[in-house]
């Protein structure tokens, strides 16, 4: 954590001292890709337990929603219980131990950050863990019922909860009940309440999980291919939870190491989709904090490196240091003047210097994305001689 910009501070903290100190501090976690900035922290009421162990001897207390990051992709607490197996886990000396998860018979308040880096992960209690949701699962829940009693039909893939927990969402917003309410309701009120809701609609629900990770487009539509033939089932809307755990058919191996690159092949492919057969298609993904308060955020909101003494243009035409722009300023764009919506404080980095043909030139971190003649590239992602970089 850093109180001022030149000092800063390393301690073990619980992940619930996190709330009070991100209003007086910057706070930056331990994970498989270095510290990372804290952007939020989400306080997610009453749980039941999973209790995690590792043969490495680390306990991790979890709802069953929690992912753990395993030599075969992210895997849920809950289905680790569910499946009795012992699975291969990241920890943060880079080696991967034989886990195991068991349910509890206790409730408990469960808490979570969410991280400023396109991985989503950081550790907890030395196990890679991946960062809390923002709401995402909770609006297309919220989304999917509202068209159900409109009477459209609704296909729900899920990559990241298992089928029952998002039928238990559904169930809720249907039934306009909190999911406490739900686990404690007898089956005979469940039961009338709901046939109550299908006497109303014609609308049917299909939820499909996908492991993490193992998913594309044309894994979807062969789905809905399949559903048709056998099922006679042909969804007015389909919801995707979320873009970020799907994979390319287009992208493999090196040409996936982009991030940036996957996830942009991945909304084409998904938005062709929902051309090819014409109905509408939802997901959703995870902004990092550049795009908090933007109101048309799009793939180019990540995280940017640049040398502190390097200057930009203000609206009023003068020249200043990066280090000095504040939130609040605007400053010149490619596409005109764009206001400052966070300034991050510094941070010692290996840096390169770019020269153009014109005699310009930049210092920056490796992972600096410039826009050029063959898409947004870094260093670390294979900007090399040659490229032609976007100016003024």
């Amino acid at each position: 954590m850093q109180n001022s910009i030149d000092e800063w501070e390393y301690e073990e903290i619980s992940i619930g001292d996190i709330k009070n100190m991100l209003e007086t501090h910057d706070i930056e976690v331990e994970s498989p890709d270095g510290f990372i900035e804290v952007l939020d922290f989400v306080d997610k009421g009453m749980h039941k337990q999973f209790v995690f162990v590792s043969t490495r001897g680390e306990i991790v207390r979890c709802s069953g929603g929690h992912l753990f990051e395993t030599d075969i992709g992210w895997i849920s607490a809950e289905n680790i219980s569910i499946y009795k197996t012992t699975v291969n886990v990241l920890h943060d000396d880079g080696k991967y131990y034989k886990s195991s998860v068991v349910e509890s018979n206790l409730d408990i308040p469960i808490v979570d950050i969410s991280v400023n880096h396109d991985n989503h992960r950081y550790y907890t209690n030395g196990v890679s863990s991946h960062n809390t949701g923002a709401g995402k699962t909770l609006v297309m829940c919220h989304q999917a019922a509202a068209n159900l009693m409109f009477g459209k039909n609704v296909l729900y893939i899920t990559m990241e909860m298992a089928e029952e927990r998002i039928a238990e969402r559904i169930d809720a917003n249907l039934l306009d009940i909190s999911l406490d309410d739900l686990s404690g309701m007898s089956l005979d009120t469940y039961q009338r309440k709901i046939q109550r809701l299908k006497d109303k609609t014609p609308g049917k629900l299909i939820i499909k999980e996908y492991p993490t990770g193992s998913a594309n487009a044309g894994h979807i539509r062969y789905l809905l291919n399949d559903m048709k033939l056998k099922l006679d089932f042909v969804p007015d809307i389909v919801f995707i939870d979320y873009l970020n755990l799907c994979t390319s058919f287009r992208l493999k191996g090196a040409a996936a190491s982009n991030s940036y690159t996957i996830i942009k092949s991945i909304a084409e492919e998904l938005r062709g989709l929902a051309m090819e057969f014409d109905i509408p298609v939802v997901t959703a993904t995870q902004a990092n904090r550049s795009a908090y308060g933007n109101s048309d955020i799009d793939l180019t909101n990540t995280s940017e490196c640049i040398f502190s003494d390097e200057k930009v243009e203000k609206r009023d035409g003068t020249l200043t240091k990066i280090k000095e722009v504040k939130p609040g300023d605007q400053i010149k764009s490619n596409d005109g003047y764009k206001t400052v919506m966070f300034a991050h404080h510094e941070k010692i980095k290996k840096c390169f210097k770019i020269t153009t043909n014109s005699g310009k030139t930049i210092i920056c971190s490796e992972d600096h994305v410039f826009p050029t003649d063959t898409g947004r590239i870094s260093i670390k992602t294979g900007l090399e001689i040659g490229n032609k970089l976007s100016s003024n």
